[in-house]
């Protein structure tokens, strides 16, 4: 089993030493110390007013963000949690991802998702009726630019001809694509694109607000494993060969003070059971000095009791 953490701001407004410099490189190389195999930052470029008192979140751009960490760490898998697919064009997308895997010696994984948010759409000028059609037609432009020379693409949103865009990345064919969401259509993705799958834990409400379907046992999170194994044998892919991310809800979070090493550790066995590759942890963000310590606390008493991992990231990729 893997672990990965996102840059811990989760609130409105957010802790300023998280911002600097030093806050970034810090969390960075404590999370690399510490055992973690990814880490990441969320990606919001316009979110409302109205969502950030609601409980969202402010944000950095993850691409500049994930650039300077791969700048202060030498193994840390850069992962974004997600990138918004349809909020840019793909070409530019598959620029700064072939950049990001150069710099950091082929560290970097895209993970993307279709985006909910209706009014940061809105903001943006993208089509939030259209954001489905715009993702699937990038996620065959950025995989094409990657591994083509004199590409010409003419599609329903994008069209170029003779693109050649080097370099290319270092990893090969190309950086692992991960696809975010819960429904069958993002399996479906996963099958035809993408090399992971990032669903999430959401409750019917929750669910509801992100435009998702409900996910909120090892259970149901169990049964879109198999009904994504499936889908892959059928395709005449190794239905085990794609990294599956989720979060852990046994023990509490490394932040707290009740944190139960013993109870995540057997969460997430139970996760890993079902096929789970790699677990988002929460890092506290109330604070530079409680993130720290959160990691240094998980390093010791999960990753470091915790077993071999499993596969290794980018298997299968297709």
């Amino acid at each position: 089993m893997k672990f990965a953490i996102t840059h811990p701001m989760h609130s409105h407004p957010y802790n300023p030493e998280l911002v600097t410099a030093a806050g970034i490189a810090k969390v960075a190389a404590a999370a690399e110390a510490a055992g973690f195999a990814g880490f990441g930052f969320t990606d919001h470029p316009a979110p409302t007013q109205r969502w950030l008192e609601s409980g969202g979140h402010d944000s950095l751009d993850p691409f500049v963000a994930m650039g300077f960490a791969a700048a202060h760490t030498t193994t840390l898998r850069l992962i974004p949690n997600v990138v918004v697919l349809p909020y840019r064009n793909p070409f530019v997308v598959a620029k700064a991802g072939a950049t990001l895997d150069l710099v950091s010696g082929g560290r970097f994984t895209l993970a993307v998702g279709v985006g909910y948010l209706k009014r940061e759409f809105a903001a943006l000028g993208v089509d939030f009726d259209d954001r489905a059609k715009l993702f699937e037609e990038s996620l065959g432009v950025i995989r094409a630019i990657w591994t083509t020379d004199d590409l010409t693409v003419d599609g329903e949103h994008f069209t170029a001809k003779g693109i050649t865009a080097h370099p290319r990345p270092i990893s090969t064919p190309h950086p692992p694509i991960w696809i975010g969401g819960n429904t069958a259509a993002a399996r479906a993705r996963v099958v035809t694109h993408g090399q992971g799958w990032c669903p999430f834990r959401a409750p019917a409400v929750l669910a509801q607000t992100a435009r998702t379907a409900a996910l909120d046992s090892v259970e149901m999170l169990a049964a879109g494993i198999g009904d994504l194994r499936r889908r892959l044998e059928e395709a005449g892919r190794d239905p085990f060969g794609v990294d599956i991310t989720f979060t852990n809800d046994a023990g509490g979070n490394p932040g707290d003070d009740d944190f139960d090493a013993d109870a995540f550790l057997a969460g997430t066995a139970a996760l890993e059971d079902v096929g789970v590759t790699w677990v988002q942890v929460l890092v506290p963000g109330d604070s530079l000095a409680h993130a720290l310590e959160a990691i240094e606390r998980f390093g010791t008493e999960v990753i470091g009791r915790s077993s071999a991992p499993v596969r290794p990231s980018g298997a299968g990729i297709a």
